[in-house]
């Protein structure tokens, strides 16, 4: 069985919809949620769906006491749901191709150092852009910039505001996420 860690740093909708689409699935099961933020709301969902969770901050990612957790942990592999830093070049190393994220836009349009949430659609509408979306991609040393392994697209309409958007944009990530990642996982011993 594929052994997943889901790190986030806020609400947790995203980590939500993977607990709840990995329970009894027998191919892979979300073993770990780790969180950056004690306060975030993802430390909540994951204690309601009972899956452990482990707290950690900025400092222990940097100096490797996270990697080796997770590698206690015999996790196969990481998906990002909302998790605002930049995964350390060492544990990208001890996971090739094995850390995945979802962004709110289509990459490489409106990624990058600092843009997520509210900024990323306020950026779209900046732009004047007509279609927005998601992008699931393979994480490497820089922000955003991984192998692509999925997207979807969604319109941005007249008289959008960031909040808006937003909403279009998470029933892409809730609808795409989960499939996108159990497909992947299930590539990974096939």
């Amino acid at each position: 069985m594929i052994r997943i860690a889901i790190l986030a740093s806020g609400s947790g909708t995203n980590a939500q919809r993977l607990m709840e689409h990995f329970a009894g699935s027998g191919a892979a099961t979300v073993a770990l949620v780790g969180c950056d933020q004690p306060q975030a709301r993802v430390v909540q969902r994951a204690w309601d769906m009972g899956v452990p969770g482990y707290l950690f901050n900025g400092r222990q990612l940097r100096e490797g006491t996270v990697q080796l957790e997770l590698q206690r942990a015999r996790i196969d592999l990481i998906v990002l749901a909302g998790f605002m830093r930049l995964i350390p070049a060492e544990m990208v190393q001890a996971w090739p191709e094995r850390i995945i994220n979802i962004h709110p836009s289509l990459l490489p349009k409106h990624g990058g150092k600092g843009m997520y949430g509210h900024r990323v659609h306020e950026a779209v509408l900046a732009a004047g852009d007509t279609e927005s979306g998601i992008t699931i991609h393979l994480v490497n040393e820089r922000y955003d910039e991984g192998r692509v392994l999925f997207q979807a697209r969604c319109p941005v309409l007249p008289g959008d505001d960031a909040d808006t958007l937003a909403g279009r944009i998470h029933a892409l990530e809730h609808a795409h996420y989960p499939e996108v990642v159990a497909k992947f996982a299930a590539g990974l011993h096939g």
